[in-house]
């Protein structure tokens, strides 16, 4: 993935200035927290949209002409538009439950989208060297599985950069806040060197000896004993929305020396990182989805361990998918049903390096 790196300090700023306005504007303290970068297909995006959402569509005119997109969880929407009409508490949970969004409702959270785009604005004018304008375009409501896809609804078919930020509202952490830019877009606002061409997207046939291959144990295939700090065996977080696999490897890791700490993909991955002296993470999925791949990136940027071993399994890998995972932070992949040789070296490995 190219790293656009001045397109992401840009809208760091100003989401970080946005925050501050809507804050304002809403009377409670709106805070972004991490922001983490994916590249992704509309395909791959609207896999992962499980939920009802609101998608502003922003037009970028001037000499950066191009559509960008706003996605917002529908039940975050009813929440700052109730706040922002100054609604009752009790009538704003009971339109979240049951997702009401009237018209005033989406009034109020245009004026929102109107201010964080006013940020946008004013941020990127005196960080390009030509002319930018962004103006928002009609809002929609999405709702996945129910609401018909076209060629432009609710996002066109394109490739994206997704900025998936963290926001709190009042304490509170929102649902889904991403920015999708589309790679045409981006590339204008801060030009990349072309990359060299790639060996292509075909899957990976023999995908665990490919791995294998891509990412050796270095040993062989067998597993060392892991070190220990202060008397106790390294502790390892593992993550998987399956219950059972959770068991599985938890128990895998206690015959190899190690200390498993389980939970699911939602958990609260700053408390764990934070408390529970990690040293290293097995991150299981079905598939290294976009919601997988945030998770990776996530795990990357806010661990307080700049080294932090991410080992990512899946059932099934592409190249693609291996080098998405790579470049959102994983050290290591490797395919489920987990080898217990193989994911125990891995680990040692990891460990044991200097």
């Amino acid at each position: 993935m190219a790293e656009f790196k001045k397109l992401r300090k840009m809208l760091q700023s100003a989401l970080r200035q946005s925050a501050e306005e809507s804050s304002m504007l809403l009377n409670q303290e709106l805070e972004v927290k991490d922001t983490a970068v994916l590249e992704s297909s509309r395909e791959g995006y609207l896999e992962d949209l499980e939920d009802s959402a609101f998608v502003v569509g922003v037009e970028s005119r001037e000499d950066y002409p191009g559509r960008l997109f706003m996605v917002f969880a529908l039940r975050d929407a009813i929440l700052m538009s109730g706040l922002l009409l100054g609604i009752p508490a009790a009538r704003i949970s009971e339109k979240k439950k049951l997702l009401i969004l009237e018209e005033d409702d989406t009034d109020a959270f245009s004026e929102i989208a109107n201010q964080i785009i006013g940020s946008f604005n004013s941020v990127f004018q005196p960080c390009l060297p030509h002319k930018v304008h962004l103006k928002q375009l009609p809002p929609l409501k999405f709702v996945p599985q129910m609401d018909e896809v076209t060629d432009e609804i609710p996002i066109p078919d394109a490739e994206y950069l997704v900025y998936k930020a963290q926001i709190r509202l009042g304490g509170e952490e929102l649902n889904r806040f991403d920015l999708l830019v589309p790679l045409t877009l981006a590339n204008l606002f801060d030009p990349q060197e072309p990359e060299e061409p790639g060996a292509g997207d075909d899957t990976v046939h023999d995908q665990a000896e490919s791995l294998r291959r891509m990412f050796p144990d270095g040993d062989g295939g067998r597993a060392g004993s892991p070190g220990e700090e202060g008397g106790r065996p390294p502790a390892v977080l593992v993550l998987d929305d399956d219950s059972g696999e959770r068991e599985r490897v938890g128990e895998l890791l206690e015959s190899g020396g190690f200390a498993p700490i389980a939970a699911h993909l939602g958990a609260d991955i700053h408390g764990l990182l934070a408390d529970e002296g990690i040293r290293a993470v097995v991150l299981g999925t079905d598939r290294a989805g976009e919601r997988d791949l945030s998770l990776c990136a996530r795990l990357r940027h806010i661990s307080p361990d700049p080294g932090l071993p991410i080992i990512m399994c899946a059932r099934q890998w592409t190249r693609t998918g291996v080098l998405k995972a790579v470049k959102n932070g994983a050290n290591d992949i490797i395919l489920k049903p987990y080898d217990e040789h193989e994911l125990l070296a891995k680990l040692s490995k990891r460990l044991d390096a200097p």
